[in-house]
Formats: structure tokens, sequence, C-alpha cells
């Protein structure tokens, strides 16, 4: 069965969009709810940011889209491929104002590129999606 190219999740928040595009484009945002530690050298398309998580190693998020408050998009590498594979996956951020705060879509896409023996890693990102959505949520939350 071929792996889905893409992983979609909607969250409503009772946060206006500024607040919401900070946590997703600061690095102490970022470092609040994606991650344990983040940094940022340049918030442009093609600028660079990196993401720790205890434990887990650092990742680098390639950026592609900054249209603020409204759009946010990177690149990051495919978990399992080797470093240097030129093979990631597309992931966007679209905000929208609601009338009680801002919906939230993400969309990750590329996976239909992943050899059969990888196809664990759609799994486990649309799970780690869950929880980091969710941890996106409780940050804001926690900074009201």
């Amino acid at each position: 069965m071929p792996v889905p190219d893409r992983i979609e999740r909607t969250l409503e928040l009772a946060h206006p969009p500024a607040r919401v595009w900070a946590a997703l484009t600061t690095a102490e945002g970022l470092g609040g709810w994606f991650g344990s530690h983040a940094e940022i050298d340049d918030l442009r398309p093609g600028g660079e940011a990196r993401v720790r998580w205890d434990g887990q190693g650092e990742f680098t998020l390639w950026i592609q889209v900054v249209e603020p408050p409204r759009r946010f998009a990177y690149t990051w590498a495919i978990e399992g491929l080797p470093a240097d594979d030129p093979r990631r996956t597309y992931v966007e951020f679209t905000l929208e104002p609601t009338g009680t705060g801002t919906r939230v879509t993400v969309v990750e896409s590329g996976f239909a590129q992943l050899p059969d023996e990888l196809a664990g890693a759609y799994e486990g990102n649309a799970n780690g999606w869950r929880t980091e959505l969710a941890e996106l949520a409780g940050y804001l939350d926690a900074a009201s």
C-alpha cells in the first residue's frame, strides 16, 4: 500500500493571529512548544532555523515562505534518511482569523517519495503533529 503524501491538521485557537504567528516564527515561541530549544538565523525564505528536542537531536528547518501573519513554511529532513539525502518534506502553516481567535492549518507533504522501508516516517510525523499542536495550544494558553 503506498504511503499517503500529506498530513493535514487544523486547530482552533482562542488567540489572535499575531500571537500565534510569534509562537511559530520566533526562537522563544518555537522553543516553547516545538522542541525544547530553537534558534532562528534569519526569518526569510532561504533562512534557517534549528529546533532541538532533548534526547532526540537537532533538526534544521529550511525556511521557504514568510508572509506575516498568515503563512509560514519550511522544509526539513525525513527521519531515517541519511543526513546528506536531498529529499525533504514541506511543512506549511496557514493562519486565518476567526471571530474567537485563529484557525491554524498545518500541512506536511512529500511522503510519497519515501522508500517502502521508511513508510513508518509518515505515521511518526502524523502522531507527532497531534502532540505538537496540542503543545502549541498549551503554550499559548499558558502565556495568556
